[in-house]
């Protein structure tokens, strides 16, 4: 366990240091609370789009969605900093180290769901000041939010282990966040959604975060149940977890 623990604290220890990582991961979702967040509720400021939300208001509809999305976006960064080892040759150092390879990529991973998952607290902190939130459901939706984490972040990394570019794997990445972003019911219901995009979100990951998030934050009921989401979740992360390891474990020196 002493690679897998290492792996955690350069990750956690490395994002600590880089300040300007830190307050970018914190302004960009405050940004969409407050200029998206504010200005829709205005919009849906009425009882009937109160019943589209599942009886509460907009922004405690939103705030579950932000924070689940935050987790998300940063989980995915963590390919650009494997592609960062890559070039200034720290890969390589694992890859040659008497160290189990399958501990170094899970501690990694671990560790970038971890960083994840503290941003995301941060920004749920900052949003009780915002929207009416239930405390007790804290905890459970950090737990569904690590999960998530760890899915997309072995999902990064698995990604990031097959390109040499960061810029590459930036336009790859971003192809991809973004619809899934969008099919999440971070911004609005899934069942508003055409039927298309309904069977599309029920095959991304982090539409089952946002879900049990806002179960246990806003108390609406979950569009799959409660259940299935952490299930979905739990089976999603062991397998992205598995495809990393086994991509870490047949890479090369080169």
């Amino acid at each position: 366990m002493q690679v897998f623990l290492t792996m955690i604290y350069r990750e956690l220890k490395r994002f600590s240091r880089s300040r300007a990582r830190v307050i970018g991961s914190i302004i960009n979702p405050l940004i969409w609370l407050i200029f998206f967040g504010k200005g829709w509720s205005g919009v849906f400021n009425n009882p009937m789009a109160a019943q589209l939300f599942g009886g509460v208001d907009y922004m405690t509809y939103l705030v579950p969605g932000i924070v689940a999305m935050t987790v998300f976006n940063m989980s995915f960064m963590q390919g650009i900093t494997l592609i960062w080892d890559k070039q200034f040759g720290f890969l390589k150092e694992i890859l040659v180290a008497p160290a189990s390879r399958t501990e170094a990529i899970l501690g990694r991973i671990t560790g970038g769901a971890l960083m994840a998952m503290i941003q995301g607290v941060i920004i749920l902190a900052l949003s009780f000041t915002m929207a009416d939130l239930n405390v007790s459901g804290v905890l459970p939706a950090l737990g569904l939010s690590f999960l998530v984490g760890i899915a997309i972040a072995s999902m990064g990394v698995a990604i990031a282990l097959k390109m040499t570019s960061m810029e590459g794997f930036q336009m790859i990445v971003t192809m991809i966040m973004l619809p899934m972003t969008f099919l999440s019911g971070a911004f609005y219901p899934i069942s508003t959604m055409p039927e298309w995009m309904q069977w599309l979100a029920k095959v991304n990951p982090l539409t089952y975060a946002v879900d049990g998030s806002r179960y246990y934050l806003a108390g609406v009921e979950p569009t799959f149940g409660i259940v299935t989401d952490w299930v979905v979740l739990a089976g999603l992360a062991a397998l992205f977890a598995g495809i990393a390891a086994l991509e870490f474990r047949k890479a090369t020196i080169d």
